[in-house]
């Protein structure tokens, strides 16, 4: 069965991005397949992300390297973005629930993967389709950014599935409830 993920890095005190919306707070901490990254990435068939982590993927990656994904990706924006040839991105706006289906149809039997942007994971879970987030916590503080996830939930609370740790990191893996849904 698809599942929609949200697998991210986050500081301890929950931002997973710097105030300029920068992620180089995390290059200090070494290779990124030291940690569950590629199991995960074997079972993902589709992915979402936001404009900010996807402009700033375009500023960052060095230009000789390729782009990172090989499955589709639906970049959630209201602007118009440069994209890059011979990839599959797909600029959409709009509600996450009809573009999560057009992922779902891509992703087949795999699962999606929201990549960055607190906001759009949020938009996700108020429209009941977030299943899990695996988040691996670094040891630092930043005091202030983009937060993890902006919404707010309490009752039921998260069920945590799984702790580990991977070099600096401590990973977790929580279950999410479906939002309340308004009468």
């Amino acid at each position: 069965m698809t599942k929609t993920y949200y697998y991210t890095a986050s500081s301890l005190d929950g931002f997973i991005a710097d105030a300029r919306h920068s992620l180089e707070w995390l290059f200090q901490f070494g290779d990124v397949e030291e940690t569950s990254y590629p199991e995960f990435i074997k079972e993902i068939g589709a992915v979402a992300m936001g404009a900010h982590t996807y402009e700033w993927l375009l500023e960052n990656l060095p230009p000789e390297s390729p782009w990172p994904y090989e499955q589709p990706v639906w970049v959630f924006s209201s602007r118009a973005l440069p994209l890059i040839p011979e990839a599959d991105i797909r600029l959409v706006r709009g509600d996450v629930k009809s573009v999560h289906t057009d992922m779902r149809a891509a992703a087949g039997k795999n699962s999606i993967w929201i990549v960055g942007g607190g906001d759009l994971v949020g938009q996700f879970y108020d429209a009941g389709l977030l299943d899990e987030m695996i988040v691996q916590y670094a040891p630092v503080f930043l005091g202030s950014g983009k937060p993890l996830f902006p919404r707010e939930v309490i009752t039921p609370p998260l069920e945590c599935t799984l702790v580990q740790r991977y070099g600096p990191f401590t990973e977790m893996r929580l279950r999410l409830p479906k939002p309340m849904q308004a009468d």
